[in-house]
């Protein structure tokens, strides 16, 4: 039995498709089982993984697991984990960690990974970059004008398809050799934020404008929804992005045996979304 958690989210519904592929038993918590619209054939339990008798249930029986870490519920898990015997387990991490001007983005994953390893459980960490799914926050401004308004339109990174995350961490699940071994997962090229506007529209058939925010716009915007620590820390790190060229990373070819979907690829999959 593999329990993965977040099985709603981005990755974690292809995790559970591919696992699935595979033949394998999937357990999926939610807190509402009922709206997870997860498919036939997983056992998708109710579950607040803040309450050690859910976690107690989520694991009874599991020997892996896919860790989606949420903050304040990390070492709660784990210690529940540790008790049940759980083989394996694979944490989504984050890229960041292993970047310099990464701040509270990067610490906050290093935490996660630190308390899995103390947790004395067998792990993987996949430490994927930016996610293409973020860019589906441009959908409003291109139904509306067809303008993306972003900061930092000449910051690169080399942005990966969800699906390639999920193969990664399916890979991790099934095949032995992977326990104590942190993969760094990217897309196949280095894109300027500009560059994904330019193939969006091709691809959407559209001519897309960018209008590029600064950097104090773009944080008036962002603290909206999510916390300023946050905001400052992704406002300094893809403003370390600007001018470079971002690396790419081979493993998810090394550990899936087939390349990683191209950001064109991703769009034409996401078109609806943006139409």
């Amino acid at each position: 039995m593999i329990l993965v958690t977040g099985a709603t989210g981005n990755v974690g519904r292809h995790v559970v498709n591919l696992l699935l592929q595979a033949g394998e038993q999937v357990r999926a918590t939610s807190r509402n089982p009922e709206r997870a619209g997860l498919p036939e054939g997983v056992e998708v339990i109710r579950a607040d993984m803040s309450q050690p008798e859910d976690l107690q249930a989520a694991l009874q029986g599991a020997d892996r697991a896919f860790l989606l870490p949420v903050a304040g519920q990390v070492r709660g898990f784990l210690d529940v984990a540790a008790k049940a015997g759980l083989g394996h387990l694979v944490l989504l991490s984050a890229l960041a960690v292993t970047m310099e001007h990464a701040g509270v983005l990067g610490s906050v994953n290093a935490e996660y990974e630190q308390a899995v390893t103390e947790s004395g459980l067998p792990w993987t960490f996949l430490r994927p970059g930016a996610f293409m799914a973020n860019d589906l926050r441009w959908a409003p401004g291109i139904k509306n004008g067809g303008v993306v308004r972003a900061p930092f339109g000449e910051a690169a990174t080399a942005p990966i398809d969800e699906r390639d995350i999920a193969a990664a961490a399916t890979r991790a699940l099934l095949d032995d050799g992977h326990a104590g071994k942190a993969y760094e997962l990217t897309g196949p090229e280095s894109l300027t934020t500009a560059e994904r506007v330019r193939i969006l529209g091709e691809v959407l058939g559209r001519d897309l404008r960018f209008e590029e925010l600064s950097p104090e716009q773009a944080r008036e915007q962002m603290i909206a929804q999510t916390p300023a620590v946050v905001v400052d820390s992704m406002l300094a790190l893809f403003g370390s992005f600007v001018g470079k060229t971002a690396e790419v990373s081979p493993v998810v070819r090394e550990l899936t045996g087939s390349a990683p979907h191209t950001y064109a690829d991703w769009a034409a999959r996401n078109a609806t979304a943006f139409r």
